[in-house]
């Protein structure tokens, strides 16, 4: 077995002895170099499965080492050694293609730990897995999928934007999948499904007898997803106090239990998601700016189903084949294929597994435009063929309102039943009636 050889880049003597001595209390082999030039020409001699570079060089800045990796030798991760505090060159590192960043004075702890997660080697098997369900050909989904392969090589906070039902989970799984952490827990979390006074204990966790009730310590999301990923969808909707301490774990990469006094180490990378956009958010104080940066380092859009319509044939296909639904021979016919290519899809990809499902389970052997059983107040001839009155987000607009409208008229005016209605927490739905000026 080969010994993994790194590269450490830095004009200090002192760290460069303490970084190498620590390489070599963990059996790796390593290689000096005091500035960009001797970077380069180490980088040109031989391969280094990992490079560690200074973000300050007598001859230039960390960051065109970083580049110039990515050009040379794209597989090799590099974590970029900033100044205590220097939070623009951390994001300013990621976003050039580093793998992570580790801060000055640099924890030994830490640097471990990075370095263990960098050797390790990706899940082939588990991201070709997960790719089966990121269907379609189009130009859309293969600048998504290009995109999710070059930021799972990196450490880099990734925020996916994209309606309901457009796959962002999906894409969050595959990120995890295609990185160096596939072999560790994937933890998913709906920020906006957690009643708030809740919100610290299943983040954090707690000690036994922190409060009444707390028979037993208890590990929370941080703790579950240690060494791996955490995913935070619908992560505008965590309320500004929780923002607050979300922010402090993320700079200091480490979590307190309630109930202790103690700090614990953590090494999780954060994924988080919305269908709304978090610099919006911000602008109407809803989300904290300094959280913003932190989050939203790299920006991955999915996009909706009716802006890629070329995709609808090998999604049907795909649902069809994954859920059985053709085994007794049941199949669509001409028109209802072209009523699918027709229509709007305002809940994208799930509104057409949910077609797809009650067509299939309610439809005889041939399934026609009828089964599909599409509203018309829905549909997208116009949109379609660009003949639209009003914008796209005037039409979703509407969408909504009438949804939310007739939710609030059955349930009486209730809106937590109304929420439940609509499958939607009850703060999503006092945002959406703000937004859209309902009284």
């Amino acid at each position: 077995m080969t010994i993994p050889t790194v590269l450490i880049v830095d004009d200090e003597p002192d760290l460069l002895d303490l970084v190498e001595l620590t390489l070599a209390n963990m059996g790796l082999n390593a290689e000096r170099a005091k500035d960009v030039a001797a970077a380069k020409a180490q980088i040109a001699r031989k391969h280094f499965d990992l490079c560690l570079t200074d973000m300050r060089l007598p001859d230039g800045d960390g960051l065109e080492i970083v580049r110039h990796v990515a050009e040379v030798s794209p597989s090799t991760p590099v974590a970029v050694i900033t100044a205590h505090g220097s939070a623009d060159n951390a994001v300013a590192a990621l976003k050039a293609g580093a793998y992570d960043y580790v801060s000055k004075p640099v924890s030994l702890e830490q640097l471990r730990a990075l370095v263990r997660t960098a050797l390790k080697t990706p899940d082939v098997e588990g991201a070709a897995e997960q790719q089966k369900n990121l269907v379609g050909d189009s130009p859309a989904m293969h600048q998504v999928r290009a995109l999710i392969e070059k930021v799972a090589r990196s450490q880099a906070p990734v925020f996916i934007l994209g309606e309901t039902g457009t796959g962002k989970e999906v894409a969050a799984r595959l990120i995890h999948a295609d990185s160096h952490r596939a072999g560790k827990p994937f933890i998913a979390v709906n920020c906006g499904a957690i009643p708030d006074n809740l919100m610290e204990s299943e983040f954090f966790g707690y000690r036994k007898g922190a409060f009444t009730g707390a028979d037993a310590d208890r590990d929370g999301f941080f703790h579950a997803a240690d060494g791996g990923t955490l995913f935070l969808d619908e992560v505008v909707d965590l309320p500004m106090a929780m923002q607050v301490k979300l922010l402090r774990v993320i700079q200091e990469k480490r979590v307190r239990r309630i109930g202790s006094a103690q700090e614990e180490p953590i090494d999780v990378r954060l994924l988080s998601a919305s269908h709304q956009d978090l610099a919006q958010a911000v602008e109407a104080g809803r989300f904290r700016h300094d959280l913003f940066y932190r989050l939203d380092v790299i920006e991955l859009r999915m996009p909706p189903l009716r802006e890629r319509r070329e995709d609808i044939p090998a999604l049907v296909e795909h649902i069809v084949s994954r859920y059985g639904l053709g085994r007794d021979g049941a199949r669509l016919n001409a028109a209802a294929n072209a009523a699918l290519l027709d229509y709007a899809f305002p809940g994208n990809v799930r509104e057409l597994e949910n077609i797809l499902e009650r067509a299939f389970a309610l439809g005889e052997s041939e399934i026609g435009v009828d089964d599909l059983n599409l509203s018309p107040t829905r549909g997208g001839n116009d949109m379609a063929s660009g003949r639209a009155e009003h914008s796209l987000q005037d039409y979703l607009d509407k969408v909504e309102r009438e949804a939310i409208l007739v939710a609030l008229k059955q349930s009486g005016g209730n809106k937590t039943a109304a929420a439940k209605q609509l499958g939607v927490t009850f703060r999503s739905l006092r945002y959406r009636l703000e937004r859209l000026g309902i009284d």
